[in-house]
């Protein structure tokens, strides 16, 4: 084990605060699993507990596998991924199936393993790497809005319009993170403005064609717009029914909780080990539990600062925020859905939630921050190029 750790490189705190979030998850998934077994009829708890075992540990891999690359060769990747995940996207959409009775033009499928593999969070690591190195690039000069619309705003666009149609929540928030990490990567804020004005412009043509041509996205307007009226509406309707349940099962927590496994709402709340599964753990160990949970989340954002402010490389730095920040403003959403403070997103709650990509996406960025937290790869030279190795040169020119 000593000999393993000697090989884990970057910033420790944020290692640790991974470590104790992916451990700890073992207790509400297994506690709030009892839904899709007694409920659902899928499963048992200790196989969903066993695949959510299985899920950090190939996580870990990657967290391991991804911070051993140095940062500035993810400048060459993203160009590279890019073409990959638009090619995804527009397969996912295209699907038109179902799975598990979902839409599944969110997911794939994929072959020999049957793990389902929701594009959309593979997409928004890849575009704020590419954001990143876009705006490093255009960091010492003046840039005009026409001759950014090609290399920065076509992509960002066409990875949103992809994920729209099908998760309006993701797409909303990928844009937002976008506009983000260009306010404080130093994209000049009037093309941002304009870009907020293109952005809403093309979301409400949009919801015309939607509701214009209802074949063509089933539902999908119609469950963003209940959602929303729902969230506004003070009189309780069916709409409401996964955040009554979800407020009952906070409220019934008090100060200290009914103690792990103790759940009651756990059986009644729909999406209790996923979307929900923040009030089943305040339900358990109660405001001290929520709020300390909310504190390694803060934490974690605190380290992302710190390794982004001590990064040497502005690509460093924006590489840092652009995939680091998401990960606890998802945690906060997630938070907040389950107090009522936003309307439901369908946002799971990042290393504790049980699923498989998301755990997956959340592994490969946080890879990506302590790749950029390793000092040694810090301290070397980034145009210090390998002419033999093909990717290095590429970063170098990138």
């Amino acid at each position: 084990m000593l000999k393993f750790l000697r090989h884990i490189q970057g910033d420790k705190v944020i290692w640790a605060v991974v470590a104790l979030l992916a451990l700890f998850s073992f207790l509400p998934v297994y506690s709030a699993s009892s839904n899709l077994v007694y409920v659902v009829g899928n499963g048992t708890t200790m196989g969903h507990l066993m695949k959510h075992g299985l899920l950090l540990f190939l996580g870990f891999g990657i967290i391991y596998g991804v911070h051993k690359i140095p940062s500035h060769y993810f400048k060459g990747l993203s160009i590279i991924a890019m073409p990959v995940v638009l090619a995804l996207l527009v397969y996912t959409l295209a699907q038109g199936t179902t799975i598990e009775g979902a839409n599944a033009s969110r997911w794939i499928r994929l072959p020999l393993v049957g793990i389902t593999f929701q594009t959309s969070t593979l997409a928004s690591v890849v575009l704020m790497v590419y954001i990143a190195r876009y705006l490093s690039k255009i960091k010492d000069r003046e840039v005009t809005f026409r001759e950014s619309i090609l290399p920065l705003w076509a992509p960002v666009f066409l990875i949103v319009v992809l994920i729209l149609p099908a998760n309006f929540s993701t797409a909303a928030i990928l844009f937002f993170m976008v506009l983000v990490l260009c306010f404080l990567g130093g994209y000049p804020l009037k093309y941002l403005s304009a870009m907020i004005g293109f952005g809403l412009i093309g979301l409400m043509f949009f919801v015309l064609i939607a509701k214009a041509a209802p074949d063509l996205f089933p539902n999908r307007v119609d469950t963003w717009m209940s959602r929303i009226e729902s969230f506004w509406d003070p009189a309780d309707t069916e709409a409401d029914y996964q955040i009554e349940k979800a407020k009952i099962a906070i409220s019934s927590g008090g100060l200290v909780g009914n103690g792990a496994g103790k759940s009651v709402m756990k059986n009644f709340l729909p999406q209790s080990s996923s979307d929900f599964i923040y009030a089943i753990i305040v339900e358990e160990y109660g405001l001290i539990g929520g709020f300390s949970l909310m504190f390694f989340y803060m934490l974690l954002l605190f380290r992302i600062v710190v390794v982004a402010n001590a990064n040497e490389s502005v690509f460093g730095k924006l590489l840092v925020v652009g995939v680091g920040l998401p990960i606890v403003f998802q945690a906060l959403i997630n938070m907040a859905v389950a107090v009522e403070l936003f309307p439901v997103t369908g946002q799971t709650l990042p290393l504790i939630s049980s699923g498989g990509t998301s755990i997956w996406m959340t592994c490969l960025a946080i890879g990506i921050v302590l790749s950029a937290s390793r000092k040694k790869a810090n301290d070397l030279d980034e145009s210090e190029v390998d002419e033999n190795n093909p990717l290095e040169v590429l970063s170098g020119q990138l």
